[in-house]
């Protein structure tokens, strides 16, 4: 089995180099390939300055501090990026960002159309959370959410199915579709459908003593052994004895099984790069043999993420391992001149806005003041303090005037299409001309300091706000610029301010790249 990179239990990484000077991957090997058969190439290697920004985005879900940025710069280590990997999958806040990415797949929230209600919210994210600081296998993970039952507030991966708005064994089925196998059910045959829902047809719940106690449990409808037809069209007896849904999680996680891995590594392309190899990356398409239809020029690539997260026992941390070193990972954002947009794919990192939740984090950072946020849920209401990241809350029901005109998602159905990272004018509008958004960048206690340079380091001062903000010195030209610009106002401190405006204002800032 070929390995990108080994994790020794030392912590030291161990990294093969191609003659390119990029770890040996087999990921990169599939990508070189596809592109390759159309005549593309992979865009250059982009620079530390925005891989370290685009690492701590993508990871962690937040900018990287000015001394974090500084350390990974000066660091003369050949590996350093891949060590930079291992150091942030020790953050809690790669814990935090992951457990919002799953919040959003797994439709966290506490009330309509979903009723998980607070405590169960936060017992739910808990888990959630400690799986993935734990590194807990996917399979597991996979296998908790659909057999366990029990009470939504000690048993916490019940709340999978309390999260579906509806509760028929045909709204349980398509949720377990589209979270494991990455699927719309309602594409699927009727009849396929009808054999899917039959392993979801003895959920039940009850209410206990305890209020918005709820049990989830099995409770079979008849007597007797039940025949039913798999996802594969094979049929299996379910003796009366037997949850049905413990024969369809068994079935879901065996290493033979078509969907499972691809769709997840598949949703995790899409995180990391933008895109998903087959799109959109929660809609893969059933072929007419009941397996996920050929992912064309991308499917030997798929074919290896699955082959190798198979290989790792289902690791998450393994695929993340093995995208974010890869060269097609780090490639720029700017494609090689002259490719069509069919041929773009695989090519370079896709730029984004950053989501909702990164941008009030980051806002609220420089500002020093908490976004603010707010709850429709009467009781309880979680006090929630000012220095609460975003990315942290567990709860899709606690939000703020900026996350909603910013694209957070609703969590009403566990698509990745609920999140809108497109750019609108009201953004712009609010961006440019809030109050609020000055307030935050006048008084910014990140930048007091730089603001209150004497002119004699002007120059200096400029290089660190363009460092703060974007992880970079300024050109030359940049600096032309801003010593025109200072000079009309002729009050440094006041152009300072302007420029940290500018640049917050600007794309550099404002997108993942």
């Amino acid at each position: 089995m070929r390995r990108a990179c080994g994790v020794l239990a030392s912590g030291v990484v161990l990294l093969i180099l191609t003659a390119a000077g990029f770890p040996a991957n087999p990921v990169d090997d599939a990508v070189s390939a596809a592109l390759a058969s159309r005549g593309a190439d992979f865009a250059e290697r982009c620079t530390d300055e925005v891989f370290v920004r685009r690492l701590y985005l993508d990871m962690l879900g937040t900018l990287p501090r000015p001394k974090e940025t500084e350390a990974f710069l000066r660091s003369t280590d050949p590996d350093k990026r891949a060590a930079l990997v291992e150091q942030l999958f020790r953050r809690d806040e790669y814990a935090d960002y992951w457990s919002l990415r799953w919040g959003d797949v797994l439709r966290i929230k506490s009330e309509f159309p979903i009723n998980l209600w607070p405590n169960a919210v936060q017992a739910y994210h808990r888990w959630i959370r400690q799986a993935l600081h734990e590194n807990l296998s996917y399979d597991r993970f996979a296998r908790a959410l659909l057999a366990t039952s029990g009470s939504n507030f000690r048993d916490p991966p019940v709340n999978f199915y309390r999260a579906v708005a509806a509760r028929d064994p045909s709204s349980l089925a398509r949720a377990a579709a589209l979270t494991f196998l990455g699927t719309r059910l309602e594409s699927w045959p009727a009849e396929a459908q009808a054999d899917m829902a039959a392993f979801f047809s003895r959920v039940a719940w009850k209410k206990t003593l305890e209020w918005k106690e709820e049990i989830v449990y099995s409770d079979p409808l008849r007597t007797g052994d039940l025949a039913m037809r798999l996802p594969d069209g094979r049929t299996v007896v379910v003796p009366e004895t037997v949850d049905p849904r413990t024969v369809f999680a068994e079935w879901l996680t065996q290493p033979e099984n078509p969907w499972f891995a691809r769709a997840l590594v598949n949703r995790a392309w899409y995180w990391l790069l933008g895109t998903g190899i087959t799109e959109p990356a929660d809609a893969i398409p059933r072929g007419a043999d009941g397996r996920p239809a050929n992912a064309g020029t991308g499917e030997e690539v798929l074919k290896i993420l699955v082959e190798e997260f198979r290989a790792s026992g289902y690791d998450l941390r393994s695929l993340l391992r093995l995208i974010l070193t890869s060269r097609t990972y780090q490639q720029s954002s700017v494609a090689l001149p002259g490719g069509t947009p069919a041929e773009l794919a695989f090519t370079r990192y896709t730029i984004r806005r950053l989501d909702a939740e990164i941008l009030a984090d980051a806002l609220a950072w420089l500002g020093g003041v908490g976004p603010g946020y707010s709850s429709p849920i009467p009781e309880p209401f979680t006090f929630i303090p000012d220095s609460e990241r975003t990315i942290a809350l567990a709860d899709g029901s606690i939000t703020s005037p900026f996350l909603v005109k910013f694209g957070r998602p609703s969590r009403d159905t566990g698509l990745l299409s609920e999140r809108n990272n497109q750019p609108n004018e009201e953004q712009a509008l609010y961006l440019l001309n809030s109050s609020e958004v000055r307030k935050r960048i006048d008084s910014s206690p990140v930048l007091k300091a730089v603001y209150n340079l004497p002119k004699a380091q002007r120059a200096e001062q400029v290089r660190r706000i363009y460092f703060i903000l974007l992880n970079r010195l300024p050109t030359a030209e940049e600096q032309k610029l801003v010593a025109a610009y200072t000079a009309t106002t002729g009050d440094q401190s006041r152009a300072a301010r302007d420029l940290a405006w500018a640049l917050i204002n600007s794309k550099e800032f404002l997108y993942r790249h």
